[in-house]
């Protein structure tokens, strides 16, 4: 499904983090949050960004979840090359081990 040149994006991204024990991942947890979190008002077109970290500790699950979307899927791609975004994604390099995106076109009900 290709959104339309107007319409809103939805950028989802899951990580898990590095850490043998709860110390360590809640460390590279807390250095994720605080490089997308300073990314906040700073990324042109971006309208949300939540980060939220997993409780149910289920074996399957990711650590942490970025929640982003964008006014158009352009803003979206300006994204991915902002300097400010590719400065923090270098910054955490190896902090996170494995990585799941999803990216829809989000349509408002109601």
């Amino acid at each position: 499904m290709t959104p339309r040149p107007d319409q809103p994006i939805r950028h989802i991204v899951m990580w898990s983090v590095a850490g043998t024990t709860e110390a360590e991942k809640t460390s590279a947890i807390d250095r994720v949050r605080t490089e997308f979190e300073a990314l906040r008002g700073r990324i042109p077109g971006m309208t949300l960004l939540e980060i939220g970290v997993d409780v149910s500790r289920i074996s399957y699950a990711c650590d942490m979840v970025l929640v982003t979307e964008f006014e158009t899927e352009a803003a979206l791609a300006a994204y991915a090359t902002h300097p400010d975004h590719l400065a923090a994604r270098d910054r955490l390099e190896g902090v996170r081990i494995a990585r799941h995106q999803v990216d829809y076109p989000v349509t408002r009900h109601g």
